[in-house]
């Protein structure tokens, strides 16, 4: 029997899941596993997948990470916690909500933070913000959300100014701003304002350098992008999966 995996989301034009869990099906020898995409152009078409006995695990992406949630069964502790999922594990018709973005941000960021990265500025307040902002809780990070549509407590763009990065010398775009084809795109901030105190985190990698990292090398800031955080989630996710005695 073949044992299914698979990545929700929409649109799906670039995927790096079924790329890398293709490879390690192959390298490890993984025999009687495959994992492909599902682009989904609504949520509901889930529950469809989800019929499928021989699927046991799904990754999730932009839009879903939240959206999903209603479908499940139950969460794990942390993925109630952030309020975001973007890996299922399907076992004996139970299908249970878990997020690994955490673990991967966590892993991918913490390396380069210095004594003077003390707060953050977050763009964005999706599905993939909700697990930057709780490893930012589990650090001590101070942080404030900032967005195109800001609620109560949110700050939006307009009120990012020079002397706002004087104080904030960590930067995370956990928007699509910048990714692939869209390359063109980055978070609308004052730039002259960044120095070399300061990081710069893009959770996109494709690009593999967006615009915005780019406005951070040519000030000397620090910079990182998404790559890591997905080879440290998808190890993560696999684990989870693994699990599973078919």
């Amino acid at each position: 029997m073949t044992i299914k995996l698979g990545l929700i989301g929409y649109p799906l034009s670039h995927s790096f899941s079924k790329g890398y869990f293709t490879e390690k099906f192959k390298r490890e020898h993984i025999l009687n596993h495959e994992y492909d995409i599902y682009p989904l152009e609504k949520i509901e078409d889930v529950q469809n997948l989800f019929q499928d006995e021989q699927l046991i695990g799904l990754n999730v992406t932009i839009p879903y990470k939240e959206a999903v949630i209603p479908f499940l069964d139950t969460l794990d502790e942390t993925a109630r916690e952030i309020g975001a999922v973007n890996t299922i594990k399907i076992s004996n018709n139970k299908k249970t909500g878990y997020n690994t973005d955490c673990y991967g941000f966590e892993m991918s960021f913490k390396p380069l933070l210095q004594t003077h990265h003390r707060k953050a500025l977050v763009f964005g307040t999706g599905g993939a913000s909700k697990a930057v902002v709780y490893v930012l809780k589990k650090l001590g990070i101070p942080f404030q959300y900032v967005s195109r549509t800001p609620i109560e407590g949110q700050w939006s763009y307009h009120d990012i100014s020079i002397r706002t990065l004087q104080e904030y010398t960590i930067l995370i775009n956990t928007t699509p701003l910048g990714m692939y084809p869209q390359i063109n795109t980055l978070p609308p901030i004052p730039y002259h304002g960044i120095h070399a105190g300061h990081y710069l985190y893009d959770l996109v990698y494709n690009p593999e350098v967006t615009l915005f990292l780019k406005e951070g090398i040519n000030k000397g800031a620090t910079i990182k992008n998404g790559l890591d955080m997905l080879y440290y989630q998808a190890e993560k996710a696999w684990n989870i999966w693994d699990s599973i005695k078919p």
